[in-house]
């Protein structure tokens, strides 16, 4: 059985690479817009479905690093990060007193063990927020799961190429696709039926999204997020994944040109325009990924919208390059600063001859503290 300080360190680490990988992939970005390559939006979703990757395999990457160390292969390498502090404190970093020091490096030690043994009003709160945040997620994931079962089940079926169903759903007016375990499922307004430009355009749109593997990485990001539930870099992140498959997706049909930008344009617009009326069931309904949704709340607040930056990038479109060779000079650096923090957030092993020297300096301190309040006394009397 895994020991529950073992899972807590995994969830921890987990959180905290979501956070610095998010940080690392959005400097990318700017650095890949500086460069001229804003439109690259299939590069830039890899590079973010790829720093996924990075933080799944970051644990077996560490336990591979650690196995070298253990057999004396990498013994003199050292990267932990709280070892790495001690050092630079013990070679006059900075000033600061050895117990207040201590107490700084061992916060996560403590709050983890308070968590595990539910000791102090932080830890209570945080094991209160975490299982609320868990059960919410849970019940709003199961719900909207048979939200979606419910549409796609009441719906007819058009076409049937392979594992792929088209249906014909009058209970929805966006057209949008998800998948069971074997077969993948194109859900179609029936009044779409006598637009054919329309037609078209979502059909194309959304056999994109499954060409791109998007239902598969819905599905999966959707799962965790009752997990993540209080972690906004998470929830950053998927928004980003979100906004990117939909941008790619729309290049990536218009770069084969048998849809002309006017009319695609158009059908974003008009099927925008129906998601205004109140289609709460579809709304509710996950995981999935839909033509367009309307963004109420930028459009209550006046900001621009996501529909409108789509159209935007759409009419600015341009080619990229090698698109390729530029996912491969930056998702080997982005891989390898992931796994790096990965193995530095780590708990550090043994007592390190730094750490030994840690510990005699805050004894000797506490020793003197001990001395001169003993002292204090003795002079008083």
């Amino acid at each position: 059985m895994i020991p529950g300080d073992a899972v807590l360190d995994a969830f921890i680490n987990a959180n905290i690479l979501f956070c610095v990988a998010y940080g690392l992939w959005h400097l990318t970005r700017i650095g890949l817009n500086y460069l001229g390559l804003r439109h690259a939006y299939g590069t830039q979703l890899q590079l973010l479905n790829g720093a996924f990757l990075a933080i799944v395999f970051a644990p077996f990457l560490v336990l591979l690093f650690n196995g070298l160390q253990n057999n004396g292969i990498a013994s003199g390498v050292n990267l932990n990060l709280s070892d790495m502090v001690v050092s630079h404190y013990l070679n006059g970093g900075f000033e600061m007193k050895a117990t207040r020091f201590e107490s700084l490096i061992q916060i996560r030690e403590t709050l983890s063990s308070n968590i595990l043994s539910g000791v102090g009003f932080i830890a209570q709160a945080m094991i209160v927020a975490f299982l609320a945040g868990l059960i919410l997620g849970a019940v709003r994931l199961v719900y909207s799961m048979f939200c979606l079962h419910k549409i796609v089940s009441r719906s007819f079926l058009w076409r049937r190429f392979g594992r792929v169903r088209l249906l014909l759903s009058d209970r929805t007016l966006v057209p949008f696709s998800t998948r069971g375990i074997r077969n993948y499922y194109v859900v179609i307004p029936t009044h779409m039926l006598s637009q054919g430009s329309e037609l078209k355009v979502s059909l194309a749109h959304e056999f994109q999204h499954m060409r791109q593997g998007d239902l598969e990485w819905e599905i999966l990001l959707e799962a965790l997020k009752p997990l993540f539930f209080l972690n906004p870099a998470y929830h950053a992140w998927k928004r980003q994944v979100e906004h990117l498959r939909e941008l790619s997706c729309d290049s990536a049909v218009l770069t084969r040109g048998s849809i002309c930008v006017k009319t695609y344009c158009d059908t974003l617009l008009s099927v925008c325009q129906k998601t205004l009326r109140k289609d709460r069931t579809f709304v509710i309904a996950v995981p999935k990924v839909a033509l367009v949704t309307a963004d109420r709340a930028t459009l209550r607040e006046g900001k621009t919208s996501f529909l409108e930056h789509r159209i935007r990038s759409l009419l600015d479109a341009r080619r990229v390059t090698h698109p390729r060779l530029i996912l491969a000079a930056v998702i080997l650096p982005l891989f390898a600063v992931t796994t790096l923090t990965a193995i530095s957030i780590q708990r550090p092993g043994d007592w390190s001859h730094d750490r030994l020297m840690l510990s005699t300096v805050v004894n000797l301190e506490r020793l003197d503290e001990i001395n001169r309040l003993s002292t204090f006394g003795r002079v008083r009397n």
